[in-house]
């Protein structure tokens, strides 16, 4: 059974930031990549980065390189991402799952944490 909780989310300013967390309870999770996604309102799903299981390997999409870092904490079952330099277009739900590349497996999605950046 897996059961993702995230938090973090708010209101905040462009060109501010936010550091989100995500909650696992995943058997076995430090064998897990995990990564984060967004759907911004009325749009699709998006990928936007993921790390491996011991963390020594990070990817992100192109339109958050440089900005945010994925980061995990496997003592606490915990996954972060810390985005800065947020633009308003950033606005969405952000979601974590465990991945497989950059496919979601296992679980579902859960309710996600709001970011909205206003401009």
């Amino acid at each position: 059974q897996v059961r993702l909780v995230e938090s973090g989310g708010g209101l905040v300013q462009a060109g501010g930031s936010l550091r989100l967390s995500c909650a696992a309870s995943v058997l076995a999770f430090s064998s897990h990549a995990m990564g984060w996604f967004r759907q911004p309102p009325g749009k699709e799903r998006e990928f936007v980065a993921v790390i491996s299981s011991n963390g020594g390997s990070r990817n992100y999409a192109d339109s958050v390189k440089g900005r945010f870092t994925i980061s995990r904490d496997n003592g606490k079952n915990m996954v972060y991402l810390q985005m800065n330099s947020l633009k308003p277009e950033e606005t969405a739900v952000y979601y974590c799952r465990v991945v497989v590349g950059i496919q979601p497996v296992i679980g579902s999605w859960g309710q996600g944490t709001q970011v909205t950046v206003s401009s």
